[in-house]
């Protein structure tokens, strides 16, 4: 037996991009591991973007925006006899279309739409989900490590952060009458195609590089992976927290390298 026992497994996977989207890697890697993967999409233009990436592939449409479209989804997946043993909430949107301003200028739309889409989307897909989770199943979404201050990442921050508030309440809420697990992986910056259209992103995941320990950027790959252990049974001690992968980014403060560099600029 492989020791994840993914083998036969369905799980659900909502919001792959492209290819480089953790969404994707998540997916492919339990494909590899004998599970299968559901996929949910937000629209059929997205599933025409991914084009072969989706060939043969069980793909249901959901725009998390819409009430009624995570309703139909789960009347859907209930009608096609569907017991979920895994869900991966890979799903956020900030509109960035106007550059970023200072955070107390945050437009209200922009920030409520971003609420539902990258936040409380998890909340109405869980809902939505109960009643066809397995016994064991395991939720994860996706969070952010330490760059909760970015100012380039805008009002994305309080939103991921309350994302990674509401894992720890539907732990709590789900423990009712469900051994349903809820986790969050939080991650230093990725080279992702979402991360691309985050204004002055390049420089802070440079920065965020010189950071770690090892001076080396965290990979999609190594994000996955966390993802994968989290949805198997071998995480079964482990429910409502936040798990940060940034290869040790948040608490290096006091690396010389950077104090070094810091220095030699102010005495410039």
């Amino acid at each position: 037996m492989d020791f994840l026992n993914f083998e036969n497994k369905r799980i659900l996977v909502a919001g792959v991009a492209n290819r480089k989207s953790i969404a994707w890697v998540v997916a492919s890697k339990l494909k590899s591991a004998g599970a299968n993967v559901i996929f949910s999409l937000r629209s059929k233009a997205r599933l025409d973007a991914l084009g072969s990436l989706m060939d043969g592939e069980e793909v249901y449409l959901c725009d998390v925006e819409n009430e009624g479209d995570i309703l139909r989804l789960g009347k859907d997946l209930a009608g096609n006899g569907e017991k979920i043993d895994g869900f991966v909430h890979s799903i956020a949107f900030a509109n960035y279309s106007a550059g970023i301003g200072k955070f107390h200028d945050t437009p209200r739309k922009d920030f409520l739409q971003s609420m539902a889409i990258s936040c409380f989307s998890l909340v109405e897909m869980s809902r939505m989900l109960k009643p066809i989770f397995s016994k064991n199943a395991s939720v994860v979404t996706m969070g952010i490590s330490s760059q909760v201050t970015a100012e380039n990442y805008g009002y994305m921050s309080p939103v991921k952060a309350a994302l990674d508030s509401s894992i720890r309440f539907l732990a709590k809420s789900f423990s009712a009458d469900t051994n349903v697990r809820f986790n969050c992986v939080k991650s230093g910056p990725l080279k992702t195609s979402a991360s691309a259209g985050i204004p002055g992103y390049i420089d802070n995941y440079l920065y965020a590089e010189k950071m770690t320990f090892r001076k080396k950027a965290i990979s999609t790959d190594e994000v996955a992976n966390v993802v994968l252990f989290l949805l198997s049974e071998r995480s079964s001690g482990i429910n409502g927290q936040g798990i940060v992968v940034n290869a040790g980014m948040d608490i290096n403060y006091f690396d010389s390298e950077l104090i070094n560099a810091v220095v030699k600029i102010n005495k410039n």
